[in-house]
């Protein structure tokens, strides 16, 4: 008499690699890939700079202070009615990254009823 062997059942492990090799050759169709740069071409560090802002940026505190071009303005009124001109639609601002995001939309939106038509925020954005 035979004895029958139970079947063991196929695992699942080659319908997982199979899935992971075709997400791999999705991304490497999908993504950009970029040029190496060449061997002699060193990047600028800034790893030492001085966090200054760039000029002609309204920068908000934390704490919700402004200044400009080093100076402390006392109000977001104050600032338009020193710096706003006729033909001037872009502002510059540089908000800290611990600033309330509530009190960043009512400044901006104070700014753009004051007649700017863009307000751009600079960030910070590194290359890691």
């Amino acid at each position: 008499m035979r004895r029958h062997r139970a079947r063991r059942k196929a695992e699942p492990t080659i319908a997982l690699i199979n899935i992971v090799f075709l997400m791999l050759v999705f991304f490497m169709a999908a993504g950009t890939l970029s040029k190496p740069l060449d061997g002699d071409v060193q990047l600028v560090s800034t790893d030492n700079l001085d966090g200054a802002p760039p000029p002609d940026t309204l920068v908000i505190h934390r704490d919700g202070r402004l200044s400009y071009d080093g100076q402390d303005q006392a109000s977001v009124q104050i600032f338009l009615s020193n710096h706003l001109s006729h033909d001037q639609s872009v502002l510059r601002i540089l908000p800290d990254r611990e600033l309330p995001a509530q009190d960043l939309v009512r400044i901006t939106q104070v700014l753009q009823a004051a007649g700017f038509t863009r307000v751009l925020a600079v960030t910070e954005r590194g290359l890691q």
